[in-house]
């Protein structure tokens, strides 16, 4: 099981909740990362979802980074 960290700032979500939908249906571990201005989508069950820097630091979002598999920037 992969661990995917994406990060999402303000824009279209249509293609990352694709992806994020794709890769919980083959098991890995989805994390989501909410840069100031993004707008919360509407995600599946199992998505943990953390708003920067509101909940994670800049610090632990690093770090999330370094323990993720795959880390897909929007």
């Amino acid at each position: 099981m992969a661990r995917a960290l994406h990060v999402l700032k303000a824009g279209d979500t249509t293609l990352a909740r694709a992806t994020i939908e794709r890769q919980l249906a083959a098991g890995d571990a989805v994390s989501v990362a909410l840069l100031p201005g993004a707008a919360s989508p509407v995600l599946p069950a199992g998505v943990a979802v953390h708003r920067v820097p509101g909940e994670w630091s800049y610090e632990r979002l690093l770090e999330a980074v370094f323990e993720a598999d795959q880390v897909v920037t929007w």
